[in-house]
């Protein structure tokens, strides 16, 4: 099967929509121009989700038998990549994090990849967009759901939007 992002609206065109807003609190979850408050542009890109002064979270759960992709396939441990773009703001710290999770038919995790959450500081860190990428193999066989999610806040506990900002996000089978 060919590569494609299996994530629908993955950098907001379409507001929050296809997104569960797992934990939406402060000013919850918002869609913003780039380079918006981040004062980074991203190629090819318009729009980003940022967060607020405390925790956002938000996934998406891709049913893969519903995308196409046979059991036989699945059962013979395809490699799954997964990419997320993150930023800060020059002017306020951030939170990133992020999990990602293999599901069997049950909803079981089969392997999972959650890393430390990473916190930005403008006055030492890059604040401009960088990737977060992973990928999954040697999982066994049963694979049928992708568990995408994540999500952060600002350290500042500012009101408004000054948490982590998040685009192009993707899931991909090979």
């Amino acid at each position: 099967m060919s590569k494609r992002n299996l994530l629908k609206n993955p950098d907001g065109n379409e507001g929050l929509q296809s997104w569960e807003l797992v934990r939406n609190e402060g000013d919850g979850w918002m869609v913003q121009d780039i380079p918006g408050g981040c004062g980074f542009d991203f190629p090819g890109h318009c729009k980003f989700f940022a967060t607020s002064f405390r925790l956002c979270l938000k996934r998406q759960v891709v049913n893969l038998l519903n995308q196409g992709f046979s059991a036989e396939h699945l059962d013979n441990q395809p490699l799954v990549k997964i990419k997320d773009w993150f930023s800060g703001r020059t002017d306020c710290g951030c939170t990133y994090q992020i999990t990602v999770c293999l599901l069997d038919g049950n909803h079981q995790v089969m392997q999972r990849f959650k890393p430390k959450p990473i916190t930005l500081d403008p006055a030492t860190d890059n604040c401009a967009w960088q990737p977060m990428s992973h990928t999954f193999s040697d999982y066994g066989p049963g694979l049928r759901f992708i568990s995408f999610e994540h999500g952060g806040q600002d350290t500042k506990f500012w009101k408004g939007w000054y948490g982590v900002r998040v685009t192009s996000s993707s899931v991909e089978v090979y």
